[in-house]
This record gives C-alpha cells, structure tokens and sequence, in this order.
C-alpha cells in the first residue's frame, strides 16, 4: 500500500494528564505483569499499513487526503446523492489511491441505500440527518483519522482488510465502538451506509471489514492483482499487499490463458479457503485491530492502553452477509469483545431444519431453515420459469426488458419446456408449467408476496451469479477447474468473453462489487452450444436452444444436492448437468462450515429483515434463525425479531419504477435497531419486542412515486398489539400475516 499521509509517534496527541485521571478513575485497563504498563503491541498476524488524517475543512473533489472525510470521503450528502463522482480520476488509467476510496465511498454508499430523495435520502436517513432524526441542511462531514490494516491467518493468502475510523468526535470517557463486516461480497467500504454511517454519526470509532471478500480482481493473462489500497501492480511488485491472486504457477496459468483466453478470477470465488467460515472470527479480528488502533490514537506513557472491552461499549451491526458476520461474531465471542448485536437481514445459513419450527399466519410452515446454496440453486433452476406465471407479473422491471438483449420471454419459455421434458415441471403448456414451477418456489420457502420479486430477481441476474459463485467457493476449487463449465469473464455484446477494458480494471477496487454481476466481472457458462456465453445468451448442450444455461443451473444444483436432476447419485464422471460425486461432496463440506450454531451467549440481539425479500427469505434465515436461538439458548436468549412488511433485500432497488410504488427503505429500520441497541446498553433501555412492524407502501404511479413520508415507515411498539407480537409455541416461532 502506497503510504498516505502517515502521522509519524512523535505528531499524534499524548493526552498524559487525561489518561492519568482515567486511570485514577479506575477507568482504564489494568496495567501488564507489574513491571510497568503493558504495551500497546497489533495482534497476532496483523499489520498496520497506516494511518491518514482526514480533516473534512469543507466538501470537494476528495482527490486527495485533504479533500476527504471519513464518511463522504470528502463528497458531503449532495456528492453522494450524485449520480456519478464528478472528474473522478485525473489519469483514469491509474486511479490513485485517494481517488480509488473517493470513489470507492461513493459506489459502497449508493449500493446499500436508495439515494434519491423520494425514498427517503437526505430526510429519513443520509449524512445529514442526525442521531435524533432531523435532517439539516449540511452535509455531514466527518472529520477523523483512518488506521488500514491487513488480517491473515499465517498463509499470506487470507488478506482480510480492515479500516478503523476514528472520528474527532470520539469522547475518551464514554468510548464506543461499531464493527461493519460489509454486506453481499463488498470491499472494506461495505458498510459505509449502514454501520459507518451510524457509528461515526454517534462519535464511535468503527471497525470496517472485508471479512475476506472484497474486489480482489486477478488478471491470469498479465498476472496483475488489486492491492490492498486499490491500486493495481504485477503479483511480483504488489507482493504481501496484493488482496488476492489466484494459487496457479506460471506454467498452469499459461495453460488456462492459452485455453481460455480473457477469463479473470475474484477473490470471494477463488481464494480456496472458503471465506465465509471466517466471517465471524474476522469481525472479531477486526475488533482487536480497532482497538490497537484507539490505542495508537490516545495512549501515551502513563497508559498505553487506555481502551479494551471493558471499558468500550462495543455494538457488532451490519446487513446481508455483514448481517451473517456479526451473528457468527457473537456466537464465536468466548472473550467478550461485543455488547449487543444488529443483523439487518442476515443470511444465516442453518444447520438444520429439525427441532424447531415456524407457525406464520396460523399455520406452521414447510420447506424452511435452508442454507444460501440449497434455496439459491434451487431458485436459479425454476425462477425464469416461473416468471412466466401470471402472480409473478411485474412489468416495470422483469427478464423481459430488463436485460439489454432481446428475447427474454421466448428464452424463459424454452426453461419451462427444457424443464417439462426433463420431468422436473408438469404442465401441457407455458402456461401451466410457469405456474408449477412458481407452485415448486413456494413449497420450498417463498410465499405469495414474493412471486413478483422471482421476476425481478432473476432479471437482475442474482440466480445465476450466486448460483455460480458459492458452490465454487464452498468447494475451494481452483480457477482452472471450472467446475460446471462455469468461469468469469468481460463480455461483449453477444455474450462472449473478450479482454477486460483497461480502465474498467484500473477502476474495479472502486466501481467493482465482489460479485459477477458484470461490472467488469460476468458469469460466463464455457459449455454453451456455438462457444462460452454470457449466463443470459447461454443455449444449453442438452436442449440446443438458449434457455438462461440449463444445463449450467442443474449441474450447479447437483453441486449442493449429490444427486442429478432424475435423483440419481453422483459418480465419478462429469456432464453438461451433472459434476463429479468428489466435486459436489467438497461442495457439501464446504457448506457446512459455513452454518451458524444459535447460540449466542446471552447477548442483546435485534435481527430486521423485509417480508418481501425474496434474496434471502425470511423463512430460511430470520425466522428459521429466531426459532433456532430460542431452542438453543432457551430462558438466556436475548433476540427480538423485527419483521417489516412491504420491504425486500435491495434498498438500492426502491430507485427503480415498480420497487418504488412498491416498498419502503428497510435502512431505516436498521438505523432505529442500531439506536434502540445504544439505548439498551446506555441507558437501560428497554429493547422492543418481537413484532411485524407494518409500513405503507409509497404507491403512485410506478417511476413516479410520491415521496415517502415518516407515517409510511411507523416505528416498532413499545408493546405491540396482539396481531402484530412475534411469539413461541412451544419450539415454533409464530409470526402474524
């Protein structure tokens, strides 16, 4: 990492005379072995890359150090709400490091929260709004310093990048900490919106954390990597600052780049070390970092370290993955690193379907307590089918004019046939068919709120990216292995690999999600009928027709099951449909890692999710979660379970024609169970009570939605009525319609 306005020891505050009243006060940790203070030394395999003053004097280009904050990175409200960060890069060719996180800030932001002012931004929730809820006029800079360091587990390869904030608002006498494990498969600014925001909005320092995912894009045909601070270089030259490069010697590398020229590898899919099982212990790796790095900032010769979890209250809060993150934080917390715990609809990969239950509307439901893999897999095979059906209709934004090719229901018609032939559908038409696999989604965890978000989500590409991503993760296989034919790639118009664009390379730490979703990086299925195709223009071997890749869905669905399409078991030979029984068992391994085990040691939890979200259903993950903690903590467990009706997985979404009629920020609630957790551990506050919590949709016309309003989005109940309280029979969760 190139250095950015490293602070020398000797120019950091030594606040003696505070620290010694502290200390007075029995308000610091206690000192070392008796022969002094113990020191003030980074964690085991950790190392501090630096820390950068950020003064925040006034809103600007952000192109330098000087010109950035913590939160906008120098861009205030108006440059976040922008659609694009003005003259981004003065060379867009190398991008430095300033402007990387510039723009970094800018694209982390948006991909969390709708930022249009209809939806809420800049008056429900933005920089500008305050810790009460009023939203000034300002534009919510924070001025403070970032320490950035780099987590690995011994390898070299692990590469866990983590930023601590500490704002100049921080008080040393009531000190409090935020861990951010970002969401989805993000870089360090994951949690920018969500966690940072709040934290640094309250004084807090916070912990920001890839949890060894991020934009680690690798090029295999120049062998070129993504350093930790964004900027590009050779493996050679970025050496221990390279966030990720693929495990090939230069003789297999020129063999895969001779065979499948123009194919890149990211680091969630191709590291071979199965990231997610570390989430947890990431979170919790991030937290000693931070403190080391409040440390740094405030200790001086009477005491060296001034702040431990004895004395800062520290709140683990993300969403999505980083919502998976802080729950297996918690539950892996055997030091007492965290106080209470916010998962804004976290993926909670379950271990098991048995002994627990949930009862929803009266009746207790079937197909839940699914991990990510099984329901994903099985949602890629069936959702462009079921798109078709009549309930599951959304034409503002759906497979048939969402993507820019033609076609669409054609192609979604031909999976409903490639699906009947193979007996996986029944029905004599489309028609019938698209209804049956929409019938088959909802027997496996969905319900009836969700059938317009299969159209949406499918047209967005999430089935098929997933699909290809995990089960290669799960499966720690190399980029060479190409497991199910699947690799990743730039397209180009018809849908076939071509050489990624030197800027969109130059630019991914910044512009880049982590996932395949085509900025740069797309899902690529190698066995397509005419040559390697983009997911969406794939025509499958088995049928000859483009039909979404068939195929490539059923064989990435076998990966999580062991048996093929017909239920027949895996053996030692591949197809177009069908991997290898060792391919779908290190797949089936992997998965187990990864699930969560409900118990989380008595901590305040508050788990918020959308009853709409049709990524991550409630059914598999926030209710199959809250049942589960209640069987295994039993009288300990601390959890309430916020369900919010008309809110689903993307905020970001709302923006669109038909999400916006539709559904309201779910971000709010996050930020109200992110105050609702200070003022328990503050002040003593009561948390509120498992609820559905009803919000209103913003309605209109679909793309010209009136602005939301706070009546819209109500607050949860001090004590809610009978038909809105979530409650226990027995070992089931009950949940009201």
């Amino acid at each position: 990492m190139r250095p950015r306005s490293v602070l020398p020891p000797a120019a950091r505050p030594r606040p003696v005379a505070a620290a010694a009243a502290l200390l007075a006060a029995g308000l610091l940790a206690a000192c070392g072995d008796g022969n002094g203070p113990e020191p003030n030394t980074l964690p085991e395999r950790t190392t501090s890359l630096g820390v950068t003053l950020y003064p925040a004097t006034a809103p600007g280009n952000g192109s330098t150090a000087a010109g950035q904050d913590l939160l906008t990175a120098g861009l205030g409200r108006s440059g976040l709400g922008a659609a694009t960060v003005p003259q981004p890069y003065a060379d867009p060719l190398n991008p430095t490091a300033a402007e990387l996180r510039r723009a970094a800030v800018h694209a982390n932001y948006r991909g969390l929260v709708d930022p249009t002012p209809g939806g809420g931004y800049g008056t429900l929730y933005g920089p500008n709004v305050d810790v009460a809820g009023n939203a000034g006029s300002g534009e919510g800079l924070v001025p403070g310093r970032e320490y950035v360091g780099v987590l690995d587990d011994g390898s070299g390869r692990k590469q866990v990048t983590v930023a601590v904030m500490i704002p100049e608002t921080f008080d040393r006498n009531a000190p409090c900490l935020v861990l951010g494990p970002s969401s989805g498969s993000r870089g360090v600014y994951g949690a920018i919106s969500s966690a940072g925001e709040w934290g640094l909005k309250r004084g807090c320092a916070v912990a920001l954390t890839d949890a060894g995912k991020g934009v680690g894009l690798y090029d295999p045909a120049d062998d070129t990597v993504t350093r930790i601070d964004g900027t590009r270089a050779t493996r050679s030259a970025a050496g221990t600052l390279s966030n990720f490069a693929a495990a090939l010697g230069d003789a297999a590398r020129a063999a895969f780049v001779a065979a499948f020229p123009n194919r890149l590898a990211l680091k969630q899919v191709h590291s071979q070390q199965n990231p997610e099982k570390d989430w947890g212990n990431d979170t919790l790796a991030a937290a000693r970092y931070a403190f080391w790095a409040l440390n740094d900032r405030y200790g001086d010769v009477v005491q060296p370290k001034p702040f431990s979890a004895r004395n800062t209250l520290v709140i683990a809060g993300s969403v999505s993955n980083g919502g998976a993150a802080v729950i297996r934080a918690a539950e892996a917390d055997t030091e007492g690193l965290i106080d209470g715990v916010v998962a804004g609809e976290p993926v909670t990969e379950m271990p098991t379907a048995s002994g627990y239950g949930i009862v929803a509307g009266g009746s207790a439901v079937v197909g839940y307590g699914r991990t990510l893999a099984d329901y994903t897999t099985f949602g890629n095979v069936y959702q462009p089918c079921a798109a078709l059906a009549a309930s599951a209709t959304m034409a503002e934004l759906s497979i048939f004019n969402y993507l820019t090719v033609t076609a669409q229901g054609a192609k979604a018609a031909a999976r409903c046939a490639g699906l009947a032939a193979k007996g996986l559908v029944s029905g004599a038409d489309t028609a019938a068919q698209a209804a049956d696999a929409l019938a088959r989604l909802r027997a496996y965890g969905w319900f009836a709120v969700h059938d317009t978000m299969h159209n949406a989500h499918y047209g967005l590409g999430n089935g098929p990216i997933l699909s290809a991503m995990y089960p290669i993760m799960y499966g720690r296989f190399a980029l060479d292995e190409r497991v199910c034919g699947t690799s990743f790639s730039a397209v180009d118009a018809a849908g076939a690999p071509v050489a990624i664009a030197a800027a969109a390379k130059a630019q991914a730490f910044a512009n880049a999600n982590g996932t395949a979703n085509g900025a740069p990086v797309a899902v690529v299925y190698d066995n397509a009928v005419g040559g390697p195709r983009l997911w969406s223009l794939a025509a499958s071997p088995s049928t000859g027709v483009q039909d979404f890749g068939l195929d490539n869905a059923l064989c990435q669905r076998a990966l999580v099951t062991g048996v093929d399409e017909t239920g027949a078991a895996l053996t030692a030979t591949a197809s177009s449909t069908r991997p290898t029984a060792a391919q779908s068992a290190a797949v089936r391994a992997g998965i187990a890692e990864v699930t969560v085990n409900g118990n989380l040691r008595g901590k305040p939890t508050l788990i918020v999710a959308g009853r709409n979200d049709a990524l991550v259903p409630v059914n598999h993950n926030a209710r199959a979660y809250t049942a589960y903690n209640r069987v295994v903590e039993g009288a300990a467990s601390r959890v309430a379970y916020l369900e919010v009706t008309n809110a689903q997985h993307f905020d970001a979404f709302n923006a669109l024609s038909g999400f916006d009629t539709r559904y309201v920020p779910l971000h709010v609630y996050f930020v109200r169970a992110m105050d609702a957790m200070w003022a328990h551990l503050r002040n003593g506050a009561a948390l509120p009570a498992s609820q559905v919590v009803r919000a209103v949709p913003r309605g209109g016309v679909p793309g010209a939605a009136p602005a939301i309003t706070a009546a819209q989005v109500p607050a949860a109940a001090a004590t809610p009525a009978a038909g809105n309280a979530i409650g226990f029979s027995g070992s089931s969760v009950v949940v009201p319609d």
